[in-house]
């Protein structure tokens, strides 16, 4: 199925992780997909999945928080792939400390990545629907931690809890433009991000060894396992399809069942 044929989408963090398997089921579908993150290997990561893929692929390493680089980029990549269609807010960071050994800025870091960060990508895609009449998408990854906190997060989960905010407003307020915009909220899958968690919170929760305090966790899915960046693609792409048109200010776990609101 070639739903995005002709189409420009713009994924931040796509060189890596869930942000990888959003671009990829994206491109396979017909997309020219653009990814962006801050690592400088994201012209290597455009190119191998461009090979992968077949589609055309174009990487820019930059800094979600600055408003300009994040300009920049979506300008260079409409100059090169057409007009944007499709903008998908998944960049982001997480650290973990006791409340009490918490740094401002740990807080600044997570709050400025994950919800300012989000809200930047957001706001330049706005323009750039409506400068090209396009009915635009908007789709943010917010994260399980947008439900519950979880302990030793309190900063991360203050994002994302933002994040879900953030696009019930953006959708109030574009939906007569046919511009949606809706959350993500991925559970446990299986990414390096979750290998720092595992090893991280295992350190801090209890003499867990590698791997140890991830199975713990995956027993408690009701579907027995993790998710993978394909689950997460592939709801990508329902939200950013024509089939979703109608679909706006929604907020959609993607975690096998763990939490059930």
């Amino acid at each position: 199925m070639k739903r995005f044929a002709s189409q420009t989408v713009f994924v931040t963090g796509g060189n890596k992780g869930i942000g990888r398997g959003i671009a990829k089921r994206l491109a396979e579908e017909g997309a020219k997909v653009a990814i962006a993150a801050i690592e400088n290997d994201t012209s290597e990561a455009a190119e191998m999945l461009a090979q992968e893929t077949g589609a055309e692929v174009i990487g820019f390493a930059i800094d979600v928080t600055d408003s300009k680089a994040v300009k920049d980029a979506y300008e260079e990549a409409e100059k090169r792939l057409g007009a944007i269609s499709v903008s998908v807010q998944n960049a982001g960071v997480i650290t973990i400390a006791k409340v009490e050994n918490l740094t401002e800025r740990e807080w600044d870091l997570n709050l400025d990545v994950n919800t300012k960060g989000v809200f930047f990508c957001c706001q330049e895609a706005i323009r750039r629907f409506r400068s090209s009449g396009t009915k635009g998408r908007l789709v943010n990854i917010a994260s399980g931690q947008a439900r519950q906190g979880f302990i030793y997060t309190p900063h991360y989960a203050a994002s994302k809890f933002g994040v879900i905010g953030l696009t019930q407003s953006l959708a109030k307020e574009l939906a007569r433009e046919g511009i949606t915009a809706n959350a993500i909220c991925p559970g446990i899958i299986h990414t390096e991000m979750w290998d720092y968690n595992d090893r991280v919170w295992g350190q801090m929760l209890g003499e867990y060894g590698p791997g140890e305090l991830m199975a713990e966790w995956v027993r408690g899915i009701p579907m027995g396992r993790a998710g993978t960046p394909a689950d997460v693609g592939a709801l990508v792409a329902f939200l950013a399809s024509e089939d979703a048109a109608y679909i706006t200010g929604q907020t959609i776990n993607v975690d096998g069942g763990l939490i059930m609101s």
